[in-house]
């Protein structure tokens, strides 16, 4: 493909660079969102500018073809000037990013939702944090299609979504409880975002519910269907190429953090006590990277399956505990500055605390990690 006029090739753009150039804008108005719960509008109109929705997209479908390593790379320099800008940004883009996935080695039919993407400019709105493996509402088969009946909580970019990816259990009769996976807009008859996000951090996200009421979903717009409650390699994908994106947001806020510390640190008489907390807060910033490096790296190169899961949920875990730590360090670094929400560490620290509750949260990963290495089975 070759490039439109007067826009770079998809090669030559530095997503991360552009990132930085973005990030002073995010963060002029992340204070704000995050005092009156409003949605980060301006840092989404300022995404889109400078193309992020399509980044992910395969050149060969009409997108950047950007690797899921230079998006969390943006994704981390959002997150540290506003967590809520990089992390509903972070639920547009695994979406993308595995229905990318899926279509280049699966071989998998998701050429037109990513073509969609690029040509009508969409923002994909995920449910499935809330949902996994169970999912959750109902899908009655009715003529043509299913009707679906459901409330899905944890929809970040709601407020300015434009097709909602989603699933819902059908009482097969043959198969069984079965989850049918599905895109609806938001658009769509019956379908209503009830304005529930008022929360302690990620204020700014819209992670608003979204309540389905008797929503007609077409045979032929379902687009997987899956045994609930079981391992599916779908999850397995999820697990490999999701998360990095994700926890991105959440290093990129711990990256904030420490650099506030530091400025504040700089400025005070030498003390050795202060160096040593220093000390921690380095040590779990390292500890962070380290491990959503590894995040990264396993969706670069891993191919999806049981072992590769465990290995990317225990990376996700380590990297969740140490961003959390590493924001509670930043906070005694700089002392009773850091009570002030002017200073931003206060956000900064509820704003983590959010990595603590994406799938797989830690005692259900010790619990997989653990039965893997046993032997057992890992629906059991």
């Amino acid at each position: 493909m070759s490039a439109q006029p007067n826009r770079p090739a998809p090669a030559a753009i530095d997503w991360r660079a552009a990132a930085e150039r973005l990030a002073l804008e995010v963060g002029a108005h992340a204070a704000a969102h995050d005092d009156d719960d409003s949605f980060v509008a301006e840092g989404f109109a300022a995404l889109k500018r400078e193309m992020f929705f399509k980044a992910l997209v395969p050149i060969e479908l009409g997108g950047m073809g950007a690797s899921v390593a230079e998006i969390c790379a943006a994704i981390r320099r959002l997150g540290a000037a506003c967590g809520s800008t990089a992390l509903a940004f972070a639920m547009h883009s695994h979406q993308a990013a595995v229905a990318a996935w899926r279509w280049r080695h699966d071989k998998a039919p998701t050429d037109g939702l990513l073509k969609r993407v690029v040509n009508e400019n969409l923002v994909l709105v995920s449910t499935g944090g809330a949902d996994w493996l169970d999912s959750g509402g109902t899908a009655t088969k009715t003529e043509g299609g299913f009707l679906i009946n459901a409330r899905k909580m944890f929809a970040s970019g709601s407020p300015i979504g434009d097709l909602v990816m989603t699933s819902a259990v059908y009482d097969d009769p043959e198969a069984g409880p079965t989850v049918l996976h599905f895109g609806v807009p938001l658009t769509a008859k019956g379908v209503t975002i009830e304005p529930t996000w008022k929360a302690m951090g990620m204020r700014g996200t819209g992670s608003n519910d979204i309540v389905f009421a008797d929503v007609f979903v077409a045979d032929a717009a379902i687009s997987g269907r899956r045994p609930k409650g079981e391992w599916h390699r779908l999850f397995h994908t999820i697990s490999l190429i999701a998360f990095p994106i994700i926890y991105a947001a959440y290093v990129g806020v711990a990256e904030g953090a420490r650099a506030k510390a530091l400025a504040v640190a700089r400025k005070k008489p030498e003390d050795e006590q202060l160096a040593m907390l220093v000390g921690e807060m380095e040590n779990a910033f390292a500890q962070a990277v380290l491990a959503h490096d590894e995040q990264v790296r396993l969706a670069e190169t891993a191919e999806p399956g049981p072992e590769t899961t465990s290995r990317a949920m225990i990376a996700r875990t380590l990297a969740g505990r140490a961003a959390i730590l590493t924001v509670e360090r930043a906070m005694e670094v700089a002392g009773g500055a850091a009570f002030y929400r002017a200073l931003g560490l206060e956000r900064a620290f509820r704003d983590v605390q959010g990595a603590r509750f994406h799938p797989l949260q830690e005692k259900p990963q010790l619990r997989y990690t653990g039965r893997l290495a046993l032997g057992l089975d890992i629906d059991g």
